[in-house]
This record gives C-alpha cells, sequence and structure tokens, in this order.
C-alpha cells in the first residue's frame, strides 16, 4: 500500500489544513516506505504522544507518520461537548513534532465534508448499540464515518488507536476486518497518572475536588482485576463496592465484556475480558477500562 514517501529527515512537522496539502507533505516522492497514521481531536497529552512514538517505532526512522487532528461534529450526540471541546492546535503540533510526526493534518468540517453532513454513513450495528453505544446513540456510526475518510485520505499501513476507548478500538478493528480495509490497526495501551487516573482530554474539566473523585474509577477497576482469578461475579461486585461508596460519581454503566462482540460477559465466562465504567464527575463524562484474565 505505501506510495509516495520518502525517508524521514531532521525537519519541521508540517501543519496541513486540506488534503491538496496532506498528500505531497506525506507522499512527497515514490520511494516506498511503511507509513502510520494516529487520529485524534486535539488537546494532546502523553497518551497521544505514546501513540505517535508506538507509530514512528513501527514504522522506523526512515516511515512517515500523519497525526490528524479533527473534531467530529457526527460523533457528538445532542448536548454533548462539541462546542467546548478543547482546541489547542499550536500545543498539539508542537506534542506531534516531538513525538516523531512528519505532517498534522488539521482540516475543517467542511474539508472533510464538503456537501455537509453526509447522507451516507458506515453503521456500527449491534457492536455500536451497547454500553457506549447505548448512553450515546449514533456515536459510534460517526465515529467509523469519519475514520473510514480519514484512512481512505491518509491510506496507511498501519493506524494506531488508545485501548482506552477500548469499545472504540474494537468497532474500528471489525469495520477494517469486515470491509476489507488494507491497514493494521493497532491499539496501544492506556496511560495513567502515578496516581491511576486515565489520561485523558476531558480531565481538564475536572475541579481539584472533582479530580480527587475521578479517582474511584480506575480504583473500582483495579479492584475488580485484583479478583480475576474469583470469577465474572467477584470482579463485578469488588468493583461496585468502590464506586457504591464514592461521591460526587454518577455511574453511566460498569460492565463486564467479552471483546469479541463487546456483550456483557456471562457469570461462568472465562478468558480475556474488558471490564469497563463510564461515570459523570461533575458534569465531564469520563471512561476507563482495564484488561483481564477471569478465570
Amino acid at each position: 500500500m505505501a506510495r509516495g514517501k520518502q525517508p524521514a529527515k531532521a525537519r519541521k512537522t508540517v501543519l496541513t489544513h486540506t488534503i491538496a496539502d496532506f498528500e505531497p507533505a506525506f507522499w512527497p516522492d515514490e520511494q516506498p516506505v511503511d507509513n502510520a497514521v494516529v487520529m485524534t481531536m486535539g488537546a494532546l497529552h502523553e497518551g497521544h504522544a505514546a501513540l505517535i512514538r508506538a507509530a514512528r517505532k513501527q514504522v522506523g526512522a526512515d516511515g512517515r507518520v500523519a497525526v490528524t487532528v479533527f473534531v467530529n461534529p457526527l460523533q457528538f450526540g445532542e448536548g454533548e461537548d462539541l462546542d467546548r471541546y478543547p482546541r489547542t492546535l499550536a500545543a498539539d503540533v508542537r506534542l506531534a513534532e516531538e513525538n516523531g510526526a512528519d505532517v498534522v493534518f488539521a482540516p475543517l468540517p467542511e474539508e472533510v465534508y464538503p456537501n455537509g453532513a453526509p447522507q451516507v454513513r458506515i453503521t456500527a450495528g449491534p457492536m455500536g448499540e451497547r454500553f457506549e453505544g447505548a448512553s450515546r446513540p449514533g456515536h459510534f456510526d460517526g465515529v467509523l464515518t469519519v475514520v473510514a475518510k480519514l484512512l481512505h485520505i491518509t491510506d496507511p499501513d498501519f493506524a494506531f488507536f488508545g485501548e482506552k476507548d477500548a469499545q472504540q478500538l474494537a468497532v474500528i478493528q471489525r469495520m477494517v476486518a469486515d470491509l476489507d480495509f488494507d491497514v493494521e490497526v493497532i491499539g496501544v495501551p492506556t496511560l495513567r497518572e502515578e496516581d491511576g487516573l486515565a489520561l485523558s482530554s476531558r480531565n481538564r474539566y475536572l475541579s481539584a475536588e472533582e479530580r480527587a473523585q475521578a479517582l474511584a474509577l480506575s480504583k473500582a477497576l483495579f479492584a475488580g482485576r485484583d479478583v480475576a482469578a474469583q470469577g465474572p461475579k467477584a470482579v463485578r461486585e469488588a468493583a461496585s463496592a468502590v464506586l457504591d461508596t464514592t461521591e460526587g460519581v454518577t455511574l453511566d454503566y460498569l460492565a463486564l465484556i467479552d471483546p469479541e462482540d463487546f456483550t456483557e460477559a456471562a457469570d461462568d465466562f472465562q478468558g480475556e475480558a474488558v471490564l469497563a465504567v463510564a461515570a459523570k464527575v461533575g458534569s465531564t463524562r469520563l471512561i476507563d477500562n482495564v484488561r483481564i484474565i477471569v478465570r
């Protein structure tokens, strides 16, 4: 698949806003080397930096790495934080450059959707209707539609996504498999603060008090993980016990999930599972998960 690339050189990351400018920046000639893309909505943090570094490691010094920065309106529902979602492009470009990106593609909505909101979209199907999809109807259809478009635009050999958005990663991997996209999707483990809080662009919305309350999410997941050898019931009970005793956290869901199809794991389930949580802390909705082996 690799087309029009050149060995990476020591130079500044190129910022592009249009497809016409992106293509010659990412594929400056015809030397066939691997390339990778990291798709983001901006407000980049160390978790995104880890994705970029993983992409650079995968393609090597001579490969090409693109970072997309696009706040996708299709994946925000009514009353969600589209307008106040943090936009920090100058800082994003610096972080991308420091971690090995060759190009940042930061288009406006009219560049990605030149005819307005697309009439034809990719549906996530049943996998996109559970958990996050139940709480945010249509969210994953919006995610898959923009990911598909960006995969066509960037034409990567590898695409990197964070495991913190476990359901998003699962539906993207399923789309790529079901629709024969010629790309390898690679998940990168969640990065956390020293106290366990998962890195997220939305953490900046939290007050000091809310940040302390938000630690209940990771503590609940770790409590469930610690008793994974005792089976699904013990996992759910241990995680619930933490959340039930924490003030300021409004639970959306806590679920032990079969990663194959993102259904709730049965009480006799054994094997790898995703223990996932979503909750509001103050007015900020946060998600987190850990992968565990249930016995």
